[in-house]
């Protein structure tokens, strides 16, 4: 088992903790890892695009020539498709994206991520960010800098921990997340992970156990 530094606000050694290695030393899948983040993707799109049909447009109520003697092709309306101003033929039309993905999937593949990025280094745990009773940005992007140099930085923390979110939430090199909403794509999409010794605790406790509601 892996154990790593918890560090304070001033960038000093506060005590470690353990990475438990079924979270963070384990076999990173990545074809599962793709399915969950493009799933993820996915249940984000709204689907409420939207064309109309050459019966949903306007206009177009009068034949516009008559049926024979013009040497054209006979036609019934100006609003069908070849026509500019016309219907659209098999256009996108209002639909759900989402896919279902088990919850054990999901939480393996967080698993993997955490592992990849704790393989190189790049999960840390601090016990604070400010120190104080009073929000300070540049204080907690100071503290941050003591420990990685990243360019795109995810911030994990307790629900309840207001400070660091009011310090931080305007930052922006610095993602936050609350520990119940911790997923495969914002692991992925950002260098390193930092959490907080609460989020920590609690990321852990949620990944462990058999506990696969993530």
């Amino acid at each position: 088992m892996t154990s790593i530094d918890v560090l304070d606000a001033s960038g000093a050694k506060t005590g470690t903790v353990d990475l438990p290695e079924d979270i963070f030393g384990a076999k990173v899948n990545v074809p599962l890892i793709h399915q969950v983040v493009v799933a993820q993707l996915a249940a984000r799109r709204q689907g409420t695009h939207k064309v109309k049909t050459r019966g949903e447009v306007s206009g177009g109520g009068k034949k516009p020539y008559r049926q024979k003697g013009t040497g054209r092709a006979r036609q019934g309306s100006t609003r069908a498709p070849q026509f500019t101003g016309g219907g659209i033929v098999h256009g996108p039309v209002p639909r759900d994206y989402s896919q279902r993905t088990p919850k054990k999937m999901k939480a393996a593949a967080l698993r993997g991520a955490l592992s990849d990025r704790a393989g190189g280094g790049r999960v840390h745990v601090v016990s604070s960010l400010v120190s104080g009773e009073t929000p300070k940005t540049k204080a907690a992007l100071e503290a941050l800098r003591k420990i990685t140099q990243s360019p795109r930085i995810l911030v994990v923390v307790d629900e309840a921990d207001e400070l660091t979110w009011l310090s931080l939430r305007n930052a922006p090199e610095v993602h936050l997340l609350d520990a119940g909403q911790l997923n495969t794509y914002d692991v992925l999409v950002h260098d390193d992970v930092v959490f907080t010794q609460e989020a920590y605790d609690q990321v852990v406790a949620r990944l462990s156990g058999g506990k696969e509601d993530a």
